[in-house]
């Protein structure tokens, strides 16, 4: 994601106090969103005449680039949405991440593809079924996505991995193979890039939870607080999370239990891990779903649940220390290519170890717990819930192994 500090927010967009800001002028877009959309992707092919193996002349563009006005930032955007680049020059747009240990607040600029995704979502229906015909937003955006995976599993997109690397200052130094390594047959490859055995240890070991993912947490210590500050979607439920009736023994062993939320940007490791010694009960269990944007500001939208929505899978683990179960479950989004797992039933798993990753895109973890099982630390806590009432929660920026809480001290 492209960071701002706060120092460097000189227009306005959103309420103080919020974890997010650009939802500013929304409304007043049209134009042909979908073709801007779906331009955008191809605009991120190795091939297109245009794209010069720069990354940021595709999906990986960020409003405040476009906000410039350059010759080479995203003008020909224009003739699909002529009223973008005047609302990127008057709003910042994108999300506040808290970074640990400091009384610092980065800002992160949204990508287009997620801006005009957003758009399509919530303001565009009508608009697209007339560009689109009998086409469904859902099917257009599916459409986008599987367009997106294509283009980054072809050869030809290795050529933008040293883009990649410098749009989003990669650390190559902790990358399992370096950047030109033929283990890199195509983009997708170094997305989901492994690194060496040692770039992520587990601290505190006397924690007994760490980080799942290299992303942006919110943590609460019930489902129902995640529903109050976080989740605001209507029909946001566990039940309709993992896919299963409410009468089902999981849903209701993880009845009132406690919730963590990883966002992944494009620019993470895109690998995730154990957040718990644990053993993998099972097959992982995929459902069904669409593809749309799991930006917070999606998220925290109240007219429709994308977590729950949105294509899946589900993998159950058994705490070893409690005996209780962890639902843990990675949730697709738009341009995310697939969701694959590492593991299989029966394996056991530390904290830190891999269990799988996703193939290009954004992309969110959740996991749900039994009740009693966690504290979470008191810091994630603490950004997670918003000071004053109507307010939103804030994420924290991790990485995997670092501490997200530990057992209660009456379960040890």
């Amino acid at each position: 994601m492209a960071q701002l500090n706060e120092s460097e927010l000189n227009k306005p967009g959103g309420v103080e106090g919020s974890g997010q800001v650009g939802m500013q002028g929304m409304e007043m877009l049209d134009g042909m969103i979908a073709e801007a959309l779906k331009e955008t992707v191809e605009r991120s092919s190795p091939q297109h005449a245009d794209n010069r193996n720069d990354i940021t002349q595709g999906i990986h563009g960020h409003l405040h680039h476009f906000a410039s006005g350059g010759p080479a930032h995203h003008l020909w955007l224009n003739k699909f949405v002529p009223q973008l680049q005047s609302l990127a020059a008057k709003y910042h747009v994108g999300n506040y991440v808290a970074i640990r240990g400091t009384d610092e607040r980065i800002f992160e600029s949204m990508p287009i593809y997620a801006r005009l995704g957003m758009h399509i979502l919530f303001y565009g229906r009508e608009q697209v079924k007339l560009l689109e015909g009998s086409k469904r937003i859902e099917s257009l955006l599916m459409e986008q996505s599987k367009r997106e995976g294509q283009i980054y599993d072809s050869p030809e997109s290795r050529s933008h991995i040293p883009s990649f690397i410098h749009t989003y200052n990669i650390n190559t130094s902790e990358l399992l193979y370096p950047p030109e390594s033929p283990a890199y047959k195509n983009f997708n490859h170094f997305f989901y890039r492994k690194l060496k055995p040692d770039a992520r240890p587990v601290q505190n070991p006397d924690h007994e939870f760490c980080s799942a993912a290299d992303s942006r947490l919110v943590v609460y210590p019930a489902v129902h607080d995640a529903q109050t500050f976080w989740i605001k979607g209507n029909e946001f439920t566990v039940p309709a999370l993992l896919g299963l009736d409410k009468s089902d023994p999981l849903c209701r062993a993880l009845e009132g239990g406690s919730l963590a939320s990883f966002r992944l940007a494009p620019s993470d490791y895109h690998r995730f891990h154990s957040l718990a010694d644990a053993t993998v009960v099972g097959k992982p269990r995929d459902i069904p779903g669409q593809y749309f944007t799991v930006n917070p500001q999606a998220v925290n939208e109240k007219g429709l649940d994308v977590l729950s929505a949105n294509k899946r899978s589900v993998l159950l683990l058994n705490h070893d220390a409690t005996n209780k179960k962890i639902a843990f479950v990675a949730v697709g989004a738009l341009l995310v290519g697939s969701i694959q797992w590492t593991v299989s039933a029966g394996s056991k798993v530390r904290r830190g170890d891999e269990l799988g990753f996703f193939a290009y895109g954004g992309s969110t973890i959740v996991a749900i717990l039994e009740p009693g099982m966690v504290e979470w630390d008191s810091d994630l806590v603490a950004n997670s819930s918003p000071p004053k009432r109507g307010q939103l929660g804030i994420e924290t920026m991790m990485k995997v192994g670092w501490s997200v809480g530990k057992m209660p001290k009456d379960k040890k």
